[in-house]
């Protein structure tokens, strides 16, 4: 399997709570839904049908997942909505239990052995959908996996806006970590949606 991060991303780098005003106020963030103006159905929304329709899996971080099973029930009828409900899915977290995963096809992976975890998935044969394990939001997850050089594909939808701080999902370890460009679409609102994939380091 291929790990894919999706994301919604400023100019200034964040990805906090592009959905709503209380989706994320860590820090002070008042910026909530700033990623609305920006969104539009056939570029953006298209990005998104993309990724989800070559996916395996969803794999999120607690808050993340607490936020999309809050809402994606509820939608049922659609058919992203069922295609997101219906998916596998899987959840890093210290903090949940067993018993609160109440969005359909939940696999919660403990915190203290994610990485471990999310290596064997990553080894695992994916089947006609394409093989990808596909992580939304999650900034926290997300940094862990770069620094563990366990992305393959970076799908970032760079929204022509500036928030002036908020949370990130790249590592300021000072580590190096290439990326090829290899395909960039421009939206009717300014969004430009840009596929990146990991190069492998040399020698390797």
């Amino acid at each position: 399997m291929r790990i894919v991060v999706s994301e919604f991303i400023s100019l200034d780098g964040v990805v906090q709570a592009p959905g709503g005003p209380d989706e994320d106020t860590d820090g002070g963030f008042a910026h909530g839904g700033w990623s609305h103006p920006f969104f539009d159905p056939e570029v953006v929304g298209g990005a998104f049908a993309d990724v989800l329709g070559k996916a395996d899996a969803l794999l999120f971080g607690r808050r993340t997942w607490q936020t999309m099973a809050a809402a994606w029930p509820d939608r049922a009828g659609d058919p992203f909505a069922d295609r997101m409900n219906s998916i596998p899915k899987y959840v890093v977290s210290t903090t949940l239990t067993d018993e609160q995963l109440n969005w359909n096809n939940t696999t919660r992976i403990p915190g203290g052995d994610a990485v471990a975890a999310l290596r064997k998935l990553r080894d695992a044969d994916g089947d006609a959908h394409g093989g990808d394990l596909v992580v939304m939001g999650s900034p926290t997850l997300v940094r862990t996996l770069l620094s563990e050089n366990l992305v393959d594909e970076l799908r970032l939808m760079h929204m022509p806006v500036v928030l002036g701080g908020g949370k990130t999902i790249f590592p300021d370890d000072g580590g190096l970590r290439a990326f090829e460009l290899v395909s960039a679409t421009t939206g009717s609102a300014g969004t430009q949606v840009c596929t990146y994939r990991a190069r492998t380091p040399e020698g390797q």
